[in-house]
């Protein structure tokens, strides 16, 4: 492959008080997280509360998107249901708009599921997608979805549908499995979900990141997942970060680098973090990188 993934901020969503999104609001921040070298934004990801947002919300914003000038290629969406049908129904949405890529997670309401289980899901999603199906980004965030992606099962499936399966994020913070993706699959886009392996997992192969410290700090995940250069202050802030629910936490930096409070707010079940928190997890940012603080 000559074309590298890259860099993709994982894009997070602001809700007003009464629940809507402000998609001006989130169109800004997109436009800031690719002027300053993201070669893409996800929406409707982990960070982006992608699983409550309804159809008709994210079909307005995709609309949105397009219509303020943002290049679909850019693009990446997000796609974390249960139902084969609701999976193939939000992917041809996208698709249909030209996104770059569906990043798509495995069903999590049932657990202790097979591989072959899953295989069947992801084969079901894919031929109600026909002809349409591309650019498909399998999602492995097992501490999320309580479902592991076997190294096995995303080899079988990349041989089952090879120009529909073409890459895989890992966010499940184990190295070992990390190491083995990158080992087994060579031939597929392996992005580094969890910041403090990304730039070893680069050296080793991968091809970038779907970052949600992206939002915040573009400038050095960049470096971290286009040119594998290490940054200690990213890894260390991501563990004070796994200290909080890690998608308000996030939310409560990108307010503190924007200086705009409406990303403190987030979509039930998630609760806000609280005043007390938030100024831990500024004071944390802060000691790492004063030269970013608002």
């Amino acid at each position: 492959m000559t074309v590298k993934f890259g860099l993709s901020a994982a894009l997070t969503t602001p809700f007003a008080q009464n629940g809507d999104i402000d998609v001006a609001a989130m169109i800004a921040q997109a436009k800031r997280s690719l002027a300053a070298g993201c070669n893409s934004v996800t929406l409707f990801g982990t960070t982006g509360e992608g699983s409550s947002i309804g159809n008709r919300e994210r079909n307005e914003i995709l609309a949105a998107f397009v219509a303020a000038g943002i290049n679909p290629k850019n693009l990446v969406a997000g796609v974390l249901v249960d139902s084969t049908q609701d999976a193939a129904d939000q992917a041809s949405e996208a698709l249909q708009a030209g996104v770059r890529n569906i990043l798509l997670a495995p069903p999590s309401y049932f657990k202790n599921v097979s591989d072959e289980g899953l295989f069947e899901w992801f084969s079901s999603v894919f031929h109600k997608l026909g002809n349409a199906a591309r650019d498909v980004i399998v999602y492995n965030i097992p501490s999320v979805t309580m479902v592991a992606l076997s190294v096995d099962l995303i080899g079988r499936l990349h041989r089952a549908f090879p120009n529909v399966v073409t890459g895989v994020k890992d966010s499940s913070g184990d190295w070992p499995y990390t190491q083995q993706l990158l080992k087994d699959h060579s031939d597929l886009i392996i992005l580094i979900g969890d910041e403090r392996h990304l730039a070893q997992g680069v050296r080793l192969g991968g091809q970038g990141a779907i970052s949600g410290v992206a939002n915040f700090l573009p400038h050095e995940v960049r470096a971290m997942a286009v040119d594998g250069v290490d940054d200690k202050r990213v890894q260390d802030l991501v563990v004070e970060l796994l200290k909080y629910p890690v998608t308000p936490a996030v939310k409560v930096l990108v307010s503190y680098v924007t200086g705009e409070t409406i990303w403190h707010t987030v979509r039930p079940p998630l609760v806000s973090i609280s005043a007390e928190n938030r100024k831990k997890i500024e004071a944390a940012f802060e000691s790492l990188f004063s030269s970013q603080a608002a």
